[in-house]
This record gives C-alpha cells, sequence and structure tokens, in this order.
C-alpha cells in the first residue's frame, strides 16, 4: 500500500482492518486519561480517532495528518448519528499540519447567536461550521444545475465587463476612477443590461452569465453593495416564451437539489390583482403547513404599469427623471403591444403597461425581466416621457441606438436573484448566510478592512483631492 496517499473519511466505511491515512481538522476533542478521542473532520465527513498515550496536546480546529488502523466498533459503541458510527481510527502516527491557537468565535452551534461583527471578521472560521459548509455546496449543485439546463436549451454563457458606463438602472452607480484619463471615471456594472442586449444584437440568440451586481443602494439588514444574478437574454421571443423558459429552468434546478414546490405551474397574477389581493406584488401563497414545512410557492406578476411618478425622497430616480415620470423596472423595457402607438407618441403615460414579468417565491421578488426596446424608437420613447432631450438621449444611451439600428432582433429576458433563491432553498431568512463572504450591515467587506483611505501617492497619482475630510489633501 503506498501510504502517501490519502483516504478521505467517508472511503474509511470500506476500509475495515486497512491502514490509511487522514488528513483534516480537529473538530472535538476529549481526554480520558492515557487515552484521547477526536473527532477529525474533512469535506466528505467525521471520523472518531482514538490515541493512546497521544495526540493530547492537540487543539481544536488544528490541522493533522493521521496514519492509522480502522477498526470496527463494538455494537454497544456504535454511534447511529453519525455517517462513520460503526467505525474509528486506531492512531500509529500523527502529524500536526498547522497547530490553531484559541478561536476567536466558537464553531461548536450553528453560530446564531454570534454578532455579525466577530462571524464576519472571522469568516474563514465561521464558514467552516456544518451549517455554513451545506449551504454553500447547496449554492454550488443549484447553480450547476440551472447551468446545465441552459447549456441543453442551447443557452451561450458570456462574460460582460465588470468596467462600464455610468447607466440609469435605478440605483447609485460605483464610480471608479481612471489614472489614464484624469477626471473620468468608469462605473461598476448595477447589472450586464446593455450589454446583454447588445450580445443580441451580436446574434447569439440565447445568453446567460452568473452576473456580479454592483449598486451603491441604501444597506438593509440582509443587503450588501454585491449580489450575484443569474442573467439571460433570449431573441425572438414574447414575454410566454421566456416565462415558459424559465419556469422549466428554476423546476428543474429546485427539484433536483430536494426543493419542494407548491404548484408544478406557476400561477401568473397581474400586478393590479395582486395589490387588490395581497396589497403587494411580493406575496406568499404558502399554508402556515408549508411555511413549516420548506415548500416553495413561485408565481409570475404581469402586466405592471411602465412609468410612475417619481419619489423624491429616491435620490435616484430624481436625478434620472427631468419630467416628473420614470421606469418603474428598466428603460430598456417594451410596452405592451396593445400600448406601442401611445408609448411612442408620449401619451396616456400613467395607463402604459409593460412587458415586465417578476418572478415571486414567498413572499421575496426573485426574479425579473422584460420584453426589451429593440428599436430605436421605442427607447427614445421612454427617455422623451422621462423628460429627457434627443441629445440628452444621444449622450446617453446613443451606443444602443445605433446597435438598435443595425438588425437588432425581438428580444426579452431576465434576471434571477441567485443569493435569494438560495437563501429561500436553504430555509434561510438573510442573503448574508448564502454569500461566503458578505458585506457587514454598515457597508465594510467581511474579513478585510474596507473601504480604507488611498495614500497621497494613490491620489495624487489618479489626480483626486478629498475635500472635506480629516484626510490629508492630495493636489
Amino acid at each position: 500500500m503506498n501510504m502517501t496517499q490519502r483516504t478521505l473519511i467517508i472511503e474509511t466505511l470500506n476500509k475495515a482492518g486497512k491502514s490509511v491515512i487522514l488528513k483534516g481538522w480537529v473538530d472535538t476533542k476529549r481526554d480520558h486519561g492515557k487515552i484521547t478521542f477526536i473527532d477529525l473532520r474533512d469535506r466528505t465527513g467525521k471520523i472518531q480517532c482514538v490515541g493512546i498515550g497521544q495526540m493530547s496536546e492537540l487543539t481544536i480546529e488544528s490541522v493533522v495528518e493521521i496514519e492509522g488502523l480502522v477498526k470496527e466498533r463494538p455494537a454497544n459503541l456504535v454511534n447511529p448519528h453519525q455517517l462513520t458510527g460503526s467505525i474509528e481510527i486506531e492512531v500509529k502516527n500523527y502529524q500536526i499540519l498547522n497547530k490553531a491557537v484559541e478561536l476567536p468565535i466558537t464553531l461548536d452551534t450553528d453560530g446564531r447567536e454570534i454578532g455579525e461583527e466577530p462571524r464576519l471578521k472571522h469568516r474563514y472560521l465561521d464558514l467552516r461550521r456544518e451549517r455554513m459548509q451545506r449551504i454553500m455546496r447547496l449554492r454550488s449543485q443549484f447553480l450547476r444545475e440551472i447551468r446545465e439546463a441552459l447549456y441543453k436549451s442551447d443557452f451561450v454563457e458570456i462574460e460582460t465587463p465588470m468596467l462600464t458606463k455610468s447607466t440609469k438602472e435605478g440605483a447609485r452607480d460605483f464610480l471608479v476612477p481612471s489614472r489614464f484619463q484624469p477626471g473620468k471615471f468608469y462605473a461598476l456594472p448595477q447589472s450586464p443590461q446593455q450589454y446583454k442586449q447588445l450580445l443580441m444584437t451580436a446574434g447569439f440568440e440565447r445568453y446567460f452569465q452568473v452576473a456580479r451586481c454592483i449598486r451603491d443602494e441604501d444597506l438593509r439588514a440582509d443587503r450588501g453593495f454585491e449580489f450575484t444574478q443569474l442573467d439571460l437574454e433570449m431573441s425572438f421571443v414574447d414575454r410566454q416564451a421566456v416565462m415558459n423558459e424559465i419556469e422549466m429552468v428554476v423546476k428543474q434546478a429546485v427539484k433536483t437539489v430536494g426543493g419542494k414546490l407548491q404548484q408544478e405551474q406557476f400561477p401568473v397574477v397581474t400586478y393590479q390583482e395582486a395589490m387588490d389581493k395581497y396589497g403587494e406584488d411580493r406575496f406568499d401563497l404558502r399554508t402556515e403547513e408549508e411555511k413549516e414545512n420548506g415548500t416553495l410557492a413561485f408565481a409570475w406578476v404581469v402586466d405592471f404599469p411602465f412609468f410612475k411618478k417619481v419619489d423624491k425622497k429616491d435620490v435616484a430616480e430624481t436625478r434620472d427623471s427631468k419630467s416628473g415620470w420614470t421606469f418603474t423596472h428598466n428603460p430598456f423595457s417594451a410596452p405592451l403591444p396593445e400600448y406601442e402607438t401611445d408609448h411612442l407618441a408620449g401619451k396616456n403615460t400613467d395607463k402604459i403597461l409593460t412587458t415586465q414579468y417578476d418572478l415571486v417565491c414567498n413572499g421575496y421578488e426573485v426574479g425579473g425581466g422584460s420584453i426589451r426596446a429593440h428599436t430605436p424608437e421605442a427607447l427614445q420613447a421612454t427617455f422623451k416621457t422621462m423628460g429627457y432631450s434627443a441629445e440628452e438621449i444621444e449622450s446617453g444611451v446613443g451606443h444602443m441606438l445605433k446597435a438598435f439600428a443595425v438588425g437588432t432582433p425581438p428580444h426579452g429576458g431576465i434576471a434571477l436573484g441567485l443569493d435569494r433563491l438560495v437563501m429561500l432553498l436553504a430555509g434561510e431568512t438573510s442573503l448574508k448566510e448564502t454569500i461566503a463572504f458578505p458585506m457587514t450591515s454598515t457597508g465594510r467587506t467581511a474579513v478585510m478592512d474596507a473601504p480604507n483611505e488611498a495614500s497621497d501617492e494613490q491620489l495624487t497619482e489618479l489626480g483626486i483631492k478629498i475635500v472635506g475630510s480629516s484626510k490629508k489633501q492630495s493636489h
């Protein structure tokens, strides 16, 4: 036997009577005089290791390599709560690969009783706990199932840029200064909206990506500046075709990872019906019993108003609109066909309904999309309603107008909130439990201390001066 070959803990189940080398973390430790018991943990599970006259100096969460004999436990000592509870390792030799100091947070609970700051400061430890490992693996599996379903439907996975132009998508942009062009800025993408439409112009017909989106929004308890969406776009489709495709993909992925669906066919509710019946467009269709057993109740919401009056308290809305009207979802949507004439004429603005469709689940919005404007006239009409001049429209979305003038097909798509879908699948109530390194509620990064000050040298190089700050000014 090659003794340098590592055996995973799950593989010990069929190695009774054989010598193995295991590598992992000390999960628990119990000293009984001359005998020390530890539970060793790796990515596949845990197993009890027995050391006679050795291992007493091991500390919890130390990384060790153990060479030992796999032995069957006596029937009265079998642990029915552990997958490897019928066997144990008789330790022959061991090596400490990295000794752990006293831990700053405890790992022997689900972690909910620990404050956010210490959990996120030591997130690399927090992620070791069983609950967090399970959620991260669920996320990975769910994403894999969605990807596989889309590949089977002939979608192409394409990445779009992270450094882009500031766009009007309903939230503040994060700006990135340009060193080569002082005084000019890139924006980080609120979504890949414009690029995915340009990929339809480019003739790919079916695109998707797992997209990082960054918005300078007001923070709430479970929201950071970054989030992940499953982003896709399709050509030569109407609203029903996109909804059918998404419903098929979501159902397949949810069921494959063990999720329970309330209804095999997602109900379709109009925005007005939702407001009349539930008082909001993100409603929960579950019974109390279904809430307890983790059922997922999906539904579509359609027929939204295209425009709404600007909320004067909303900085992004006030900044985006010049007429008092702004879009309800995004400016790149198309109206429903029967409202196209009014839309192009700029009439009956309050009556125009859009092709927007939202996917809701258990009281949350988990996706949103629409059939898009694909002609220059349709996109120009939206910005005219918002009070923009021809020059301002050209300056803001001229690149889209040019693309729409060279053979862009009718198209539509959706963005699914991956973090939120995983949260619902995992039975959690906070998005942060589904993200490996989420931000704190005060907008600070996990583990690393950001945002932090830039050096004078960096600021000078970028031509930036900090005003109204204790930081020494750069010129």
